[in-house]
């Protein structure tokens, strides 16, 4: 890997001449498709054109994108006669209609922040990069909340002059986040699969890779996603409801594994495979409670199927939470400790109770599947060991009660001497002041212990109103100086997962509810005042009405 690149032009470079082509495509989203068009636009005189590929919409998205061509001769609109089926084939349509030297792709749905294309192409141009890459944001709609895609990647401006010096390439499988070389795409015949195919981005990635460009990482946000998971159609990303995403997702999978193998990339192709384990599963497992049985059943056997395909290379290169939830399925025919197996795949990972050991004493997953090891837990940094905090939030009128419980897990915890656990209560969309509280671990009763609790004393009518939804934080600390950074694992208790409306000095009154997230860690919604109490109400009353229709 290379000196960082300058992000400044010289006087050779001139990255403001017109030299970008965006390739924007939708279909049905008239709503939002102009935004991303004018996105696009605004991007400046570097931009030479806007390719706008309509997938044969039927809700007057082509009329919105014709309506924009009339006034700004740089928008260009190529009309499908039929609709694709998926995001390939438009991609290619722009591909093919580009006339500039560089081309990037934006989403209907999606937006480009202001610079991003005169950050791409200036460090584009400044270090003859065929492919250039910067950060992409999702932003959670409508709450506004933003976190970074892939962010290590990204930490500090880099140049990359193959891919296999910087393996964790292929964990960025977007597509949009990156300026290329119109002619390298050509020259390698790298276009997306056609027709109606899933995850047509983690292919074309696959062969990008395969063909060895030059990369240049800046850190500057280039992509902002739109994550609306209450939308009537929802993305390819976000609809995994059905057996038939998890299918396609995994044939995405093995074709990008086949295309680095092929093209000679071995190590990028046991990176790849490094990170369906780490991504791909471990959030697929983490939904297994919001399926059917028989969902579940068909799930486990298709992921069991292929992952005997993998050896132990390319189990041991993963993270430990991926790795020992394969181990778990390969080493049973059918869906078993669904709800263990779904905290390990929390982030973090957690590993709640029992905690057997085989005939040895060593660490072992359960009795019955003693074949699943261990052993790792006894040598992990305490910084990465899946500690379980159980976390209970009894509210009050004043002031309530938050109980935590931390679990030993195989003499560590005792080892390390747990002292303290800062608690944190953070804004999810990240605006609010974040709560923090101190409070000392005391060892639990009874021989041998096992146990240490805390109790916290919060004041939730005092919570910044302006938000809606708080996350707990923890950090343990230890005697011997080490700490974990962890979440509380909510429990169900008497009266803690419930509404309860607790005083505020402001409003009069607070609704506040502690809840499980899909990962199972504890968090609070808040609703404050009357008139947002009325509001939780009645939308309550709505979801029974239309559940008894």
């Amino acid at each position: 890997m290379e000196s960082p690149p300058s992000l400044e032009p010289t006087a050779a470079h001139k990255p403001h001449e017109p030299q970008v082509c965006v390739v924007v495509i939708g279909y049905d989203d008239a709503e939002h498709v102009a935004d991303a068009v004018r996105s696009a636009l605004a991007q400046g005189t570097a931009v030479r054109e806007v390719i706008a590929v309509d997938d044969r919409s039927t809700d007057g998205s082509l009329g919105v994108l014709h309506g924009l061509a009339a006034d700004e001769p740089r928008l260009k609109v190529i009309a499908r006669s039929t609709n694709s089926g998926g995001c390939g084939t438009p991609r290619n349509d722009g591909i093919d209609a580009c006339t500039s030297p560089y081309v990037m792709f934006l989403d209907s749905d999606d937006v480009l922040p202001p610079g991003a294309v005169d950050a791409l192409l200036t460090a584009a141009r400044e270090h003859d990069a065929q492919v250039t890459a910067g950060l992409c944001v999702r932003k959670e709609l409508p709450s506004g909340r933003e976190v970074p895609w892939e962010p290590e990647l990204y930490d500090t401006p880099s140049i990359v002059a193959h891919p296999r010096r910087r393996p964790r390439l292929v964990h960025d499988t977007l597509c949009v986040n990156k300026l290329y070389r119109t002619d390298f795409l050509r020259e390698h015949g790298i276009r997306f699969p056609d027709g109606a195919v899933v995850y047509e981005d983690f292919v074309f990635g696959a062969k990008v890779l395969a063909a060895g460009p030059r990369y240049a990482l800046i850190s500057n946000p280039v992509y902002v996603w739109h994550v609306r998971r209450s939308a009537a159609r929802l993305s390819i990303s976000l609809d995994r409801a059905g057996i038939a995403n998890w299918q396609a997702r995994m044939d995405a999978h093995r074709e990008v594994v086949g295309i680095l193998a092929d093209a000679g990339e071995k190590q990028l192709a046991r990176a790849a495979r490094a990170k369906f384990l780490e991504h791909g599963l471990r959030m697929y497992t983490r939904e297994l409670d919001q399926r059917t049985p028989e969902y579940r059943e068909e799930w486990w056997r298709l992921t069991r199927t292929y992952l005997a395909t993998f050896d132990d290379a390319d189990f041991e290169r993963a993270p430990a939470p991926g790795r020992v939830i394969a181990r778990v399925l390969l080493a049973s025919p059918h869906p078993v400790d669904l709800p263990r197996l779904q905290q390990v795949a929390a982030r973090p990972a957690r590993l709640v109770p029992p905690y057997a050991t085989d005939g040895d004493g060593r660490p072992v997953w359960s009795a019955e599947l003693a074949r699943v090891g261990l052993g790792h837990l006894l040598v992990r940094p305490m910084r990465l060991l899946p500690l379980a905090v159980d976390a209970s939030l009894l509210p009050r009128v004043r002031t309530s009660v938050l109980t935590l419980t931390l679990h030993e897990l195989y003499g560590r915890v005792a080892a390390a001497g747990p002292t303290i656990v800062d608690v944190e209560l953070r804004d999810r969309a990240g605006v609010a002041r974040t709560v923090r509280r101190t409070a000392a671990w005391r060892a639990g009763p009874g021989p041998g212990g096992g146990k240490w609790t805390a109790e916290v004393l919060i004041d939730l009518g005092a919570l910044d109103p302006s938000a809606a939804v708080w996350d707990l934080r923890l950090r343990v600390r230890f005697a011997d100086g080490t700490h974990r950074e962890t979440t509380g694992r909510a429990v169900a208790g008497p009266g803690v997962l419930r509404r309860t409306a607790v005083r505020d000095l402001r409003r009069g009154i607070r609704l506040v509810q502690p809840y499980a997230t899909s990962g199972g860690n504890l968090a609070v919604r808040v609703a404050p005042g009357v008139r947002g109490v009325a509001q939780v109400l009645r939308r309550r009353a709505h979801r029974v009405v239309r559940a008894l229709s």
